[in-house]
């Protein structure tokens, strides 16, 4: 995709449940008419990404840049909705300009443990990149 070298500060679906989780359990007004930007620990480059799951996978895994146009064109094979393809596409740009790279304190905050870093959530999840492993 087209994010060049920005960063992105994911964050794992599980910490996004248990933020959610802890908000609404809270009994209290502290939360009304607030809205949490929930991240992962770091921010990091896709080239970075790449590099953790081929530590992962034990193969070479590396991230090609396209261009937008390359990103939309390559994608349209893939049956999805425009809308979908659309949202992938714009996710990248927003990675490249940087609008994604913002490291916050939100998950940590509100559920009391560390926000999943990439490495952690490939090892507890293998089955997200069970695809790229030899033989499958």
């Amino acid at each position: 995709g087209p994010a060049g070298d920005g960063r992105v500060a994911a964050v794992a679906h599980a910490d996004i449940a248990d933020a959610a989780a802890a908000v609404l359990l809270d009994g209290s007004t502290a939360h009304d008419g607030r809205a949490y930007d929930l991240t992962g620990p770091e921010a990091f480059t896709l080239a970075e990404a790449a590099e953790e799951l081929s530590r992962a996978t034990g193969r070479s895994i590396r991230y090609v840049p396209e261009t937008v146009e390359e990103a939309y064109a390559s994608r349209a094979g893939y049956g999805a909705e425009a809308w979908e393809v659309v949202g992938w596409v714009t996710s990248y740009e927003a990675i490249a300009a940087g609008e994604l790279a913002a490291v916050s304190d939100a998950v940590p905050t509100l559920t009391g443990h560390p926000a999943m870093d990439f490495a952690t959530f490939l090892a507890e999840h293998p089955e997200s990149y069970r695809h790229l492993l030899p033989g499958v």
